[in-house]
């Protein structure tokens, strides 16, 4: 089990605090201290030991220490009395809190304090392992899936921290949670945990909630990755760009890494992407090396010819080491920006690019992702995490083309998360209205939403695009629901897309986590047909 090998890494006896509060004052963090309620000087705290760190009051260690962080729906300081009543020794705080009875070091930014601790504890683990750190609005997953298996390939063991699974040494499990960047004491335990289990490279899928919220602040990046930059998550930016700065600041954070570490730094950016130059300028100024990646001209890694097969792709690849076919075993066109990201990774950490492709060739499918389902019905059906506008577009572009050879239509069941990004949903609504003959729109993940408020915003840009409701346009917020109208609707040759909740294994309503197989509701719906 992963959190063995996490357990097992952790460290052992307590820790005197004197080393976290110079390192909080030298990141121009702190503030001051009260001890018993009066102001003190923070050295004061430095001889007193500590049993461990957390941001939960749920999972407080005796003689711990708390950090009080403000999120969205709760407020960390509210809970210091429960905190102090499961043992706090000391917390960590943005504003005195005269009820605690604790110690309490004050802090400007309580975030960018848990991150500090957390490096803190776990004896900065991304100083000992080399880092790689994947960001983009799509491609994430599959590209860290594919960087996996080609670093493997090379001998150079990789552990993996992403949406849909984390893997420590040998090891590897789903990740169960609806976050793609965990916290930071979460994040810097696995780091440990590779160190532990003797993996060399990190490959981190980093969001832009994890760098702007700073989860990933202790983290020394060693290479950077850009897959592409589209509408999202604007929920928490507000505008794209300062969406894409959050992005950017991963590339900024190469200028950041310490000395001694044996792995170059460089920024690996997609040569096609609108953004590109921005990112590709940034990798230069910090004086990492630049490696590009795409199909126009002035790529570094470029694929030249592409040959697009139902679950393959042939790309006649160009690189500066060495030019040659790859045969991916993947399906969908976007996966030649995916492969080739990995290519540009094996350049830049000059690998042998015999074994980079072996370990390409090697991969047959990511969890979630362009995921056939076929159990004899005369339908397609496929299976994919696509959530953004772009991420729709591109599979929906690519499922077209085979409908129509089989001689049908495209049906599209989706949603879109309640809490996250408004604007996109009359987009994807469009988008799906304009390429899907029936748009079938259900539940991802309400949280505090009402589900039929978030599929009416959807329906207005697929009723922009011609759809009719109770015609070609289903409003079912149960999924299950959804997914059954829209078999009993799909004609021979059409094919069936399920977007939106890919991997993932619950559908969240509020703050509970109901359980969820996309995969076996499929199945399920299918067997109601007669087909099993």
């Amino acid at each position: 089990m992963i959190a063995e090998l996490i357990r097992a890494a952790e460290p052992t006896g307590p820790r005197r605090l004197g080393g976290l509060i110079e390192r909080l004052g030298a990141n121009g963090l702190l503030i001051g201290a009260r001890l018993g309620g009066a102001a003190a000087d923070p050295a004061a705290l430095g001889g007193v030991a500590i049993a461990g760190i957390t941001y939960d009051s749920r999972r407080v260690v005796p003689g711990g220490l708390f950090v009080a962080i403000a999120g969205e729906h709760a407020d960390g300081h509210d809970f210091l009395p429960a905190a102090a009543g499961a043992g706090v020794r000391v917390v960590i705080v943005e504003r005195p809190v005269d009820a605690s009875g604790l110690d309490e070091l004050i802090v400007t930014d309580s975030r960018r304090a848990l991150a500090t601790s957390a490096g803190w504890w776990y004896d900065d683990p991304s100083h000992e392992l080399g880092v790689v750190g994947i960001t983009g609005t799509d491609g994430k997953t599959t590209t860290s899936f594919l960087a996996v298996a080609a670093l493997e390939a090379a001998g150079v063991p990789a552990g993996l921290v992403g949406t849909v699974e984390t893997k420590i040494g040998r090891r590897r499990e789903a990740n169960p949670e609806h976050v793609t960047t965990p916290q930071a004491p979460e994040l810097q335990a696995i780091l440990r945990a590779m160190v532990a289990a003797g993996d060399r490279l990190a490959l981190v899928e980093t969001t832009s909630h994890g760098l702007a919220l700073h989860r990933v602040d202790e983290i020394a990046y060693d290479v950077a990755i850009l897959t592409n930059l589209s509408h999202e998550h604007l929920e928490l930016h507000h505008t794209f760009e300062a969406y894409r700065a959050a992005k950017l600041s991963l590339f900024e954070r190469l200028a950041e890494r310490g000395p001694g570490k044996p792995w170059p730094r460089a920024g690996i950016v997609n040569h096609d992407d609108p953004a590109a130059a921005l990112f590709e300028r940034v990798t230069r100024e910090v004086g990492a090396r630049l490696v590009s990646y795409g199909t126009s001209d002035g790529s570094d890694v470029r694929a030249v010819r592409v040959a697009e097969g139902l679950r393959r792709l042939g790309i006649d690849v160009v690189a500066p080491s060495w030019r040659g076919r790859l045969e991916l075993r993947l399906a969908g066109r976007f996966n030649v920006h995916n492969a080739l990201a990995v290519v540009a990774l094996g350049q830049a950490l000059e690998l042998d690019p015999g074994a980079v492709r072996a370990g390409l060739e090697s991969v047959v499918a990511v969890p979630g992702r362009m995921e056939r389902v076929d159990v004899g019905q005369p339908f397609g059906l496929v299976i994919d995490y696509a959530h953004s506008p772009a991420a729709l577009d591109k599979v929906l572009g690519i499922l077209g083309p085979v409908a129509a050879a089989r001689g049908g239509g495209l049906i599209a069941v989706f949603g879109s998360a309640g809490e996250r990004d408004r604007a996109k949903r009359p987009m994807m609504g469009r988008i799906a209205g304009e390429r899907c003959r029936l748009v079938v729109l259900a539940d991802e993940d309400p949280r505090g939403e009402k589900p039929m408020a978030i599929l009416e915003e959807i329906a207005q840009g697929a009723e922009a695009a011609g759809r009719r409701r109770g015609r070609d346009l289903l409003l079912i917020p149960d999924r299950r629901a959804a997914i059954a109208a829209a078999f009993g609707q799909a004609r021979p040759g059409d094919v069936v897309l399920l977007a939106g909740k890919g991997h993932e294994r619950s559908i969240i309503y509020g703050t509970e986590e109901r359980p969820w197989d996309e995969r076996a509701a499929a199945l399920e719906a299918l067997a109601g047909l007669g087909y099993r």
